[in-house]
């Protein structure tokens, strides 16, 4: 919800049916509005030029201007009056990744992740906020992991720094590092998705993080995460 009403939102889509189904998903949210749709590239330049929505939805491979080259046109550096684009789609390249957020995207979001988190993420970029898909985190983070630590030596170790997170909330952190939705999170430890997603805030207050990817950053960190699913 913005100043003026609700999230007036673009979709830019080649494929009419997820066209439609984000139509559904999103306007059935009492702050959100699509107020128009394009079915490639260059369409949507026009259009989110001409209507000037809060927020575009981009798919990466679309006919006569891909999504990276989208969000460069609207988002990138040089914009003189930059729009939010939130990158959705099929491809979780790593490339693709990187080059959408270094050019101005203010998420990246996998199609299979689901509502929820499509919802999730045009809040969080209304919010100012950068949303990527916990499955792309896993992979973007995982390089985050500590070294081995050193053979021990006569002179004793510092000591280790107090998590500041209970057993709980660590545990919330370890399965949000390993990619896991709020409802996945609940299924795991038993509790509701709304009940993971405050355990989820809580901690994000605690560690001062911007968003999940901020919560799995810190984890790898610390070396808290648990393996990375399929390894």
């Amino acid at each position: 919800m913005t100043p003026n009403g609700p999230t007036r939102i673009l979709i830019a889509d080649d494929q009419e049916d997820v066209r439609s189904g984000f139509r559904l998903i999103l306007g059935s949210q009492p702050d959100m509005t699509v107020v128009g749709e394009a079915a490639d590239g260059l369409t949507a330049v026009d259009l989110a030029r001409t209507l000037r929505p809060d927020l575009i939805l981009a798919d990466i491979r679309m006919p006569g201007l891909d999504g990276l080259e989208l969000t460069r046109h609207l988002a990138g550096p040089g914009v003189p009056d930059p729009m939010r684009v939130l990158v959705v789609t099929t491809f979780d390249h790593d490339d693709y990744v990187r080059t959408a957020l270094a050019d101005g995207a203010c998420g990246f979001l996998l199609k299979r992740s689901g509502p929820g988190l499509l919802i999730e993420g045009v809040r969080a970029a209304m919010a100012g906020d950068v949303l990527i898909s916990p499955q792309i985190t896993v992979r973007l983070l995982r390089t985050l992991a500590p070294a081995p630590a050193p053979a021990p030596t006569s002179a004793p170790a510092a000591p280790t720094a107090p998590s500041p997170l209970t057993a709980r909330e660590a545990e919330i952190a370890r399965l949000v590092a390993e990619g896991l939705t709020n409802a996945e999170i609940g299924e795991k430890l038993f509790i509701s998705a709304g009940t993971a997603k405050t355990h989820i805030a809580n901690v994000q207050a605690k560690l001062k993080a911007r968003n999940r990817v901020g919560i799995a950053a810190w984890t790898w960190e610390n070396g808290l995460a648990g393996p990375v699913p399929g390894e």
